[in-house]
């Protein structure tokens, strides 16, 4: 395929992916509230989730870009966790009253579950289903703690896909969630296509492509949602991306890769990418027990995001 071609198509599948995942979100929340869904529910289910990341994640997996689909869930974690975050936290430092301990471990567990299925490196199928079992426990066991008065407050882009859903007729919303959903199906089948012409290109690995430059590129969005909250003095909300984030990838987009092709996993993702992605999300932890995200935190957050994004390339 010419290079020239390809990058158009890279381009356009990207583009694709980006604009329509805003509005799968939207017509899925307004779809939700019509079937009775409790905006609560809506609310944990959303936080953290991407649409745009799942389809190339799963168009990864059913091309067997192992590494394009690993990308989707672990450096597209990364960009949340530590570079969006971390920048958030350079321009408005963030402090909370009250960080309960109970969700602050959900993220870690996340992580540890995936990785203890990924050591006999393949996440199969049944690992898909022990990941979205996890998933839904995760999200009962949210629902048990706010009704027990622990308060979670709802995502920036839901809060926001709330107020824009309410204007959408049923079926409006039937025939925007269609076509974003196709739209996004296309597009992560051009970018997944293309990156394969440039991975063979650029003589680089699939894996390292997949969690450097694609998952930055896709996940990159992060950065809008986690700022304004914060400037906003809402930093339950730039945290509950972070812990969201976490939840959603690990768990629920990884589950649905696993299921739709059992992925090989690469010594590197569990020598240093898998590790160093726990490892950072132990220091936001550590962080948030302190009850403040400062300059100098958001700053080491960012430097533990250079150094997972160079060390591929050393």
């Amino acid at each position: 395929m010419n290079i020239v071609l390809t990058v158009v198509l890279f381009v356009a599948g990207l583009g694709l992916i980006i604009y329509f995942a805003e509005k799968l979100v939207e017509s899925t929340v307004r779809l939700s509230l019509n079937f009775g869904i409790s905006t609560f529910i809506i609310s944990v289910i959303f936080i953290g989730f991407d649409p745009e990341n799942l389809m190339v994640g799963a168009a990864g997996s059913y091309e067997s870009v192992g590494g394009i689909a690993l990308g989707s869930i672990i450096g597209a974690s990364m960009v949340a966790i530590a570079l969006a975050f971390g920048i958030t936290a350079i321009v408005s430092p963030m402090k909370f009253e009250k960080v309960p301990k109970q969700i602050i471990v959900i993220p870690i567990l996340s992580i540890l579950l995936f990785g203890l299925l990924c050591l006999d490196r393949e996440l199969s199928r049944v690992d898909g289903f022990i990941l979205l079992l996890g998933f839904i426990i995760s999200v009962y066991y949210l629902i048990r703690l706010n009704k027990k008065g622990i308060d979670i407050k709802a995502h920036g882009e839901v809060e926001e896909s709330l107020e824009e859903a309410r204007e959408l007729s049923k079926w409006k919303s039937i025939g925007l969630f269609t076509i974003s959903l196709l739209a996004i199906i296309v597009g992560s089948e051009l970018l997944v296509d293309s990156s394969k012409t440039i991975i063979s290109a650029s003589k680089i690995s699939d894996t390292l492509f997949g969690m450097t430059i694609l998952a930055f590129l896709v996940s990159i969005e992060e950065l809008a949602r986690e700022l304004p909250a914060a400037m906003k003095g809402k930093s339950e909300i730039s945290y509950g991306n972070v812990a969201g984030s976490i939840l959603a990838f690990f768990l629920f987009n990884a589950g649905i890769i696993a299921l739709i092709k059992p992925i090989e996993i690469s010594p590197i993702i569990l020598k240093f990418y898998l590790p160093f992605c726990l490892f950072t999300t132990i220091i936001i932890s550590a962080l948030l027990l302190r009850k403040e995200i400062s300059r100098w935190a958001g700053a080491l957050l960012v430097v533990l995001y250079i150094i997972f994004i160079l060390y591929g390339y050393l």
